[in-house]
């Protein structure tokens, strides 16, 4: 693999990524020095490397980028996902450069170390992309050294002694720890994010919801947050609810206590299984109470559970902008955002429980939907929006569940 040597820094590398087999992938280090341990992913998107590194989904893992030019429209505090980066660090192909855009409020390289994130540049990204095609996604550590100094049998070690991501629950690490009311809309090119939670709501309009809300009152979406996306937030607010958001580990009497119309289960990171655990015991407690339940990500992977299917960790896992689902019950193509490692596997789904939505580039399970409860769930992000806006009706189709109960 090109820029794949033994021991040997070659002259003027000052990062370098070593997997868990001993291979050392030299390169330039950028951002904060240190070194972090974690899962060696690829994301195949053209934009929102900000949202990538702030996604709480990433925590515990090193990105690939396989688009070139990371960091060129630079930073701003508009875009985070979430208060902080989770992510661990970042692999590109160039250096980054100075940003060439009017949004950019800092520069990706001082962002990175202000927030402690590594990056590693001059990497042959393809060539990286495809080992982790043919090999699977590996363990791996990513190190920064101004004066290119590495002790490299304790980075061998620390990559090798890495456990991994499956059984590992990281939901807790980057959950919030309280409740809160979220109150923000969609945002606007020069306006910034709406204000919402009004007396009355905004006028929805689409193939689930061709008429605008009439009444006045929101329903009310106890969201709980497993490592919630502030986007798919402000999308709850915008298809016109009331937003009440609690801990991950929130009880089920913590989140009946809030009178919720409905219930929704938000992404996040690690095994879902080993969340599980705490998690879909109370799933299955909201589930009997027969308000509507719709999942994104880990919370669909958990809905899966609760119903009685199982959950696999996949060879390489499902990252980017532009990835193809067909919708079953009409054939539909939407192009996606996605983002996991771990999958509901299809073969295991129950009597009750139908697949809606899969995966065109393997096949794999990418929507559930309970034939007897009002829940339904998807694997892939319908917020992130990547250029089509293709699954922003199941929002609508949520809130539209609550309108009739």
């Amino acid at each position: 693999m090109a820029n794949a040597k033994p021991d040997t820094a070659p002259e003027g590398a000052t990062g370098v990524l070593v997997l868990a087999d001993g291979t050392c992938v030299w390169g330039r280090g950028f951002g904060a020095e240190g070194d972090a341990v974690g899962e060696v992913c690829f994301n195949t998107a053209m934009t929102g490397y900000q949202e990538s590194m702030t996604d709480p989904s990433y925590a515990g893992q090193i990105i690939t980028f396989t688009f070139p030019h990371i960091g060129n429209v630079g930073t701003n505090a508009e875009d985070m996902e979430s208060v902080n980066p989770h992510a661990l660090g970042c692999i590109v192909r160039e250096d980054v450069t100075d940003p060439s855009n009017f949004r950019s409020s800092q520069h990706y390289d001082q962002w990175l170390k202000v927030n402690g994130r590594i990056g590693l540049s001059g990497v042959d990204t393809r060539a990286l992309t495809r080992l982790i095609r043919t090999q699977g996604a590996p363990n791996g550590v990513i190190a920064y050294s101004a004066d290119g100094t590495f002790d490299l049998d304790a980075l061998k070690a620390k990559a090798a002694e890495w456990p991994g991501l499956e059984g590992m629950d990281l939901a807790r690490t980057v959950s919030t720890t309280q409740q809160y009311e979220w109150r923000d809309g969609l945002w606007t090119l020069g306006e910034g994010y709406a204000e919402g939670q009004a007396d009355e709501p905004p006028p929805i309009s689409n193939e689930d919801r061709a008429e605008p809300r009439a009444c006045v009152e929101r329903p009310h979406v106890v969201a709980i947050d497993y490592g919630a996306k502030r986007n798919i937030l402000r999308h709850l607010v915008n298809a016109g609810a009331r937003v009440t958001v609690v801990p991950g580990e929130a009880s089920f009497d913590d989140v009946m206590r809030h009178e919720p119309d409905g219930i929704f289960l938000a992404n996040g990171p690690g095994d879902p299984a080993a969340t599980g655990d705490y998690a879909v015991p109370v799933i299955r407690q909201l589930l009997e109470t027969g308000k509507p339940l719709f999942g994104i990500c880990l919370g669909h992977q958990m809905l899966g559970i609760a119903a009685g299917a199982k959950t696999v960790k996949m060879h390489q896992g499902h990252r980017g902008a532009n990835h193809p689902v067909k919708r079953l019950e009409d054939g539909r193509v939407e192009i996606t955002s996605m983002n996991h490692g771990f999958a509901v596997d299809i073969d295991t789904l129950p009597d009750g429980v139908k697949a809606t939505h899969v995966s065109l580039f393997d096949g794999s399970l990418c929507g559930l939907e309970l034939e007897d409860r009002p829940a339904f769930s998807v694997q892939y992000h319908p917020e992130a929006s990547p250029g089509p806006q293709d699954s922003a009706y199941l929002f609508a189709k949520f809130v539209g569940m609550l309108d009739q109960q």
